[in-house]
């Protein structure tokens, strides 16, 4: 599923900046440094560092504030980050992306740990409604699940996007200041246009099939058959011989009732039983749901990305003013190969526009938690 807002005067102007200098005090200098001889008037950035930086992150976030003029930032850390064409992982980075929005064209999304703390209504920017939330959680967070849908349930579009923390040491978020726990972000008003689009990175290996008998995680029966049968007839005799070599290869979609869009969310294949002929997935199973089997490589990534770009350059009018872009660990160099292929696709396809971003432990997009994907949002 993917968000578009109509027609609308030209929006905000960005200015991206990016460093791998080893020293923290050198990377947020040369990204501040950026930033402020753009000249744009940037009233809200966003920073992502490589976890090497995570402990100097409340230093750097501070830094960043005072030596670029720009009052608001949000953020968080990730074991890889990316900007225009250009990938950071297992190496000390910064991100950043700052931009010119209308005074009442955002507002900060303050931290929640609890559904409780969720408002009545919908979120506001100003006098207007808020249309989208950028998130930012902790992948600890146990309301997790409930804050992403609650916070989508309280802006207009319905749309959250975003990612979640990725670090070998403790998790952090920037919410002007470092926090951590739950959930942050920003808000923006609907007079800030924005595009999103998610890619899956899979293609499908066989036909969508009803899930008729299933114990939790657990599918038993597909079609009225047994699971393993229908997914030994799937995925093919070499397959079916060497279910190791499966399990790396081939991954369960579920689908999601209702979307219009043939949506699906991706699981792992976590046990087959031989004996029983059952094969369980990284989720619960409902009777009746559907779930087709998949497979990820580095082709079907792509090409899944590269329809996904495509569709979004048809849907906007020349080069995005911006961007963020949500991919997952499991992604990047190891899925799309060396030399930063993943984020050279996004410029291949839409141009050269500031982006920045992070590779995460799970990605947020419309009201669902996802794993294995690429979530991009594009300021228009």
């Amino acid at each position: 599923m993917s968000l578009s807002l109509p027609a609308a005067p030209p929006g905000p102007a960005f200015v991206h900046a990016h460093s791998p200098a080893p020293r923290w005090q050198d990377a947020a200098a040369a990204c501040a440094r950026t930033i402020a001889d753009a000249g744009i008037g940037a009233n809200l950035g966003f920073v992502y560092v490589t976890d090497s930086h995570a402990a100097d992150l409340a230093a750097i976030v501070e830094a960043l504030r005072e030596a670029s003029g720009v009052a608001h930032w949000v953020g968080t850390v990730g074991i890889g980050v990316c900007a225009t064409g250009v990938e950071y992982l297992d190496r000390p980075a910064i991100v950043t992306l700052a931009g010119a929005f209308p005074a009442d064209g955002f507002r900060l999304l303050p931290l929640l740990d609890d559904p409780a703390d969720l408002p009545e209504g919908l979120y506001a920017c100003g006098a207007q409604d808020a249309n989208l939330a950028v998130l930012h959680g902790d992948p600890s967070c146990r309301h997790l699940l409930e804050l992403i849908g609650g916070v989508a349930q309280r802006v207009s579009s319905g749309f959250v996007i975003g990612g979640l923390t990725s670090s070998r040491g403790a998790p952090a978020q920037v919410l002007d200041a470092v926090s951590s726990g739950g959930m942050s972000g920003v808000l923006f008003g609907e007079n800030v246009r924005v595009l999103t689009r998610l890619s899956q990175g899979c293609s499908p290996i066989g036909p969508r099939h009803r899930v008729t008998e299933c114990h939790r995680n657990v599918a038993m029966k597909l079609d009225g058959r047994p699971a393993l049968e229908v997914f030994d007839a799937d995925v093919g005799e070499r397959l079916a011989r060497d279910y190791r070599k499966a399990a790396a290869e081939v991954f369960a979609a579920l689908a999601i009732p209702g979307s219009d869009t043939g949506d699906y969310l991706v699981r792992n294949l976590v046990g087959i039983d031989p004996q029983q002929q059952w094969v369980a997935v990284g989720d619960w199973l409902e009777p009746g749901s559907e779930l087709m089997f998949c497979r990820r490589d580095a082709k079907s990534a792509t090409e899944d990305f590269e329809r996904v770009l495509l569709g979004a350059r048809e849907a906007i009018d020349g080069t995005p003013r911006g961007g963020l872009y949500f991919s997952c660990l499991g992604r990047g160099e190891s899925l799309f190969g060396p030399d930063s292929a993943e984020l050279k696709l996004i410029t291949r396809h839409l141009g050269e526009f500031p982006l920045a971003g992070f590779f995460g432990n799970g990605e947020i997009s419309h009201d669902r938690l996802y794993g294995h994907t690429g979530v991009l949002l594009l300021f228009l």
